[in-house]
């Protein structure tokens, strides 16, 4: 697909207009990708029930697991190749990729045999009662044989958005989508294949979407493109020491979708204990929502991301801080937007997955616009951490990404359901979020006040 491929020039082009051309194409193969999660819920709680949506749920936190994998070696090696490429050292980026492209799915297969070997232990920990459990063995088994490609179809599409193509990146995100919509409704409803056959078809999707990804990526006209990796003793300890780095830059990427997880596990152990499975379903909803609004935001701090690390290897700051407020704003944006139609919606978006006559409908209905109070805070969150990965600040995304994901999250699930009851329990995320965007807010005040710059870039380009 030779016409995909855009010239891209991340040091000299127009920021507005560069962020546009990165942000389109991965807003809407993000868009297609938050249709699918859609449509599955909407499939499964039509065609099996509130109670599969519940031990999706249970069993969401692997796919969020495998998805944060992705995003960490993705982010990480992305803002390496791209501070690569600004000191024109190409093959040193295509090292790096795949580098992080190889460890990352070796480490998810052993992942994958560990899971199908101890499945009904995992769901245990997970808090799945003794009514989901099946389900939850059912969708594990068809879902966990794809944790790599699940990964994969997350961090090689940074590497062909980094070499140019990131209308290309986005037709394998729709192709993939579209894929799992149709086999959703085939393996549900046609061949009544249950809950094996949901995440099978959320499988098979990111498979098709991964092959088409690798394709780009084998072909040696490409800007970044796959290079054979030594098998000697001295490069063995060089892709360690790279791989190793990587997932330092990219660590706060995978605690933001383990925070996703933290949130479903305590959750569902929240909502089990003070409105029992019929809370865990409603809760369900919001949690097929709460990863569509990461992944909007996460649109927007990936499309910045090559702009921002490129120009931050080349010392540009003013393009750095211009790329910043251009992707701040637009999330802003969307978050205001979003907060609108829940408020306004929320009983159809309910009813797009349960019937008006489950239990779980009048609690989802509610709950949900509590939930959506925290879109906004969630959306300076993310974009805040983006930036400081991307200029390799890794220890303020990582304190921001703790606090907003485990530290704040784990104490506003304790404290405000026994202050404020059933309506705590769903103003537990928002809260945290609205704390950790006021730290977010003394970072910046302190970094003012400091008059800190952005630093020449600390990786060292000799290790590839």
């Amino acid at each position: 697909m030779k016409e995909l491929k855009d010239s891209i020039d991340f040091g000299r082009e127009n920021i507005p207009s560069l962020f546009r051309r990165m942000l389109y194409p991965t807003l809407l193969g993000m868009l297609f990708n938050a249709v699918f999660i859609i449509t599955d819920g909407i499939f499964v709680g039509h065609g099996l029930g509130s109670d599969a949506l519940a031990a999706i749920n249970i069993a969401a936190p692997l796919f969020l697991f495998s998805t944060g994998i992705g995003l960490m070696f993705g982010m990480g090696a992305s803002i390496v190749a791209s501070i690569h490429l600004s000191a024109g050292k190409a093959k040193a980026a295509r090292i790096n990729m795949t580098q992080a492209l190889l460890v990352s799915s070796l480490f998810l297969l052993l992942c994958t045999v560990l899971v199908l070997l101890f499945t009904e232990e995992v769901l245990v920990l997970f808090g799945c009662s003794e009514r989901l459990m099946e389900l939850g063995k059912y969708y594990i088994y068809g879902f966990v044989p794809f944790l790599t490609t699940n990964a994969l179809i997350v961090s090689a599409g940074f590497f062909v958005r980094l070499s140019g193509a990131p209308r290309y990146a986005m037709i394998c995100s729709i192709i993939a989508a579209i894929i799992n919509i149709i086999l959703d409704y085939l393996w549900i409803f046609v061949f009544k294949w249950g809950m094996f056959g949901a995440a099978l078809a959320t499988g098979v999707g990111t498979l098709v979407g991964v092959l088409l990804m690798l394709v780009f990526l084998f072909k040696k006209k490409n800007t970044l493109h796959f290079i054979r990796i030594k098998l000697s003793k001295n490069s063995l300890r060089l892709t360690m020491r790279n791989v190793g780095y990587m997932c330092n830059l990219g660590f706060s990427s995978f605690l933001c979708e383990l925070a996703i997880a933290s949130m479903m596990l305590c959750g569902n152990y929240v909502f089990m204990h003070y409105m029992g499975e019929d809370g865990v379903a409603a809760f369900s909803i919001a949690c097929y929502f709460f990863p569509i609004i990461f992944m909007m935001y996460n649109s927007i701090a990936q499309s910045a991301q090559p702009i921002i690390s490129y120009n931050y290897g080349a010392q540009l700051p003013q393009r750095v801080n211009q790329t910043f407020r251009i992707a701040l704003k637009t999330a802003l944006m969307f978050g205001s937007s979003l907060i609108l139609l829940t408020i306004l919606f929320d009983s159809y978006i309910v009813s797009m997955f349960i019937t008006s006559s489950a239990p779980a409908h009048a609690i989802a209905t509610k709950g949900f616009p509590l939930f959506a109070l925290g879109f906004i805070p969630f959306a300076v969150n993310i974009i805040s951490i983006g930036y400081f990965q991307s200029i390799e600040r890794i220890r303020n995304a990582t304190i921001i990404t703790v606090l907003r994901g485990f530290i704040f999250m784990i104490i506003c699930f304790i404290a405000m359901p026994m202050m404020f009851g059933d309506s705590g329990v769903w103003l537990a995320v928002p809260v945290s979020e609205l704390f950790t965007f006021f730290c977010v807010l003394l970072i910046y005040r302190r970094d003012k006040r400091n008059h800190r710059q952005i630093c020449t870039p600390v990786i060292d380009t000799s290790i590839a």
